[in-house]
């Protein structure tokens, strides 16, 4: 892609890609890896990038509907005010509602917990010719689990091989996963809790827990740093997005979401009927 004309240097999916040297603690929430433009520039481009990826979805979502199986999962995971929820407004905004798959998981419910942990996980699972979305994800588990100790640590330390065998399965069955962590700086995050109490149509969001959440960071550093150290494989890999510039990270999370579904190599499914007959048909209707 030409720098002077869309501002990328570098494919997203290689610029922000985990890799054994990446350290959750090192990463500059406030850069723009592999994009050299402005908030204007990158404004725009999500428009245009939006575009192509609404019809990479309406691709996909016309496939499944003939009976393919393939699917694209997006996982968001960060810590409060990362933008998990401006991620879907205004990156899963492009694309045809009816064709996403979208579930967003707080603390589990009473009946879930009398379940495996991955229960809930694989009831919301996207369905064939779907664009899935998960708003947090299986990887609680091993990230608040782990933080307050609700389990003992033989039983969260198993489960980073579990959700590895998981998400090979996931792929086994056609299910392309795109894992995004939003690294936040605790600087940003501090400045858009204090816009929360300051606003009062942003009251709503405010959540006192978050001060308590926020107190633990260093052990929420140590338990995202294990997530990526443990589960990010070549055919699940994890994306770490910095997000202290909004406008960036929903472009590079929509980039990634184009460069997924373009692996698909969808093309539009033939016709299933006689087209001239239809049009004779229509003709004389």
């Amino acid at each position: 892609m030409a720098t002077e004309i869309n501002g990328w240097t570098a494919p997203a999916r290689e610029v922000l890609r985990v890799t054994t040297s990446t350290r959750i603690a090192e990463v500059d929430a406030g850069a723009t890896p592999g994009f050299d433009g402005d908030k204007q520039l990158g404004s725009a481009l999500l428009e245009e990038r939006g575009a192509r990826l609404s019809a990479l979805q309406e691709l996909l979502y016309a496939n499944g509907r003939i009976g393919d199986h393939r699917s694209v999962l997006l996982v968001l995971q960060g810590m409060d005010t990362a933008g998990k929820g401006g991620i879907v407004r205004h990156v899963i905004g492009h694309v045809d509602p009816q064709g996403v798959d979208h579930a967003a998981f707080g603390s589990p419910t009473e009946e879930e917990l009398r379940h495996h942990y991955l229960w809930r996980i694989e009831k919301a699972l996207p369905r064939g010719g779907q664009l899935g979305v998960f708003d947090r994800s299986h990887y609680e588990d091993v990230l608040v689990v782990r933080v307050h100790e609700l389990v003992p640590a033989d039983v969260w330390g198993a489960r980073y091989q579990e959700i590895v065998d998981f998400e090979d399965r996931l792929v086994d069955t056609g299910t392309t996963v795109v894992k995004v962590l939003l690294a936040v700086s605790k600087e940003e995050q501090k400045r858009r809790l204090a816009q929360r109490l300051r606003r009062p149509d942003k009251y709503w969001k405010y959540d006192r827990r978050d001060l308590d959440e926020r107190a633990l960071w260093p052990d929420y550093e140590q338990a995202y740093q294990a997530v990526l150290d443990r589960t990010s494989t070549e055919r699940a890999p994890w994306f770490v997005v910095p997000c202290d510039r909004k406008w960036y990270a929903r472009l590079a999370v929509t980039e990634l979401l184009i460069d997924a579904l373009e692996g698909l190599e969808l093309s539009w499914p033939p016709a299933h009927f006689d087209v001239e007959a239809e049009r004779l048909r229509l003709e004389r209707s």
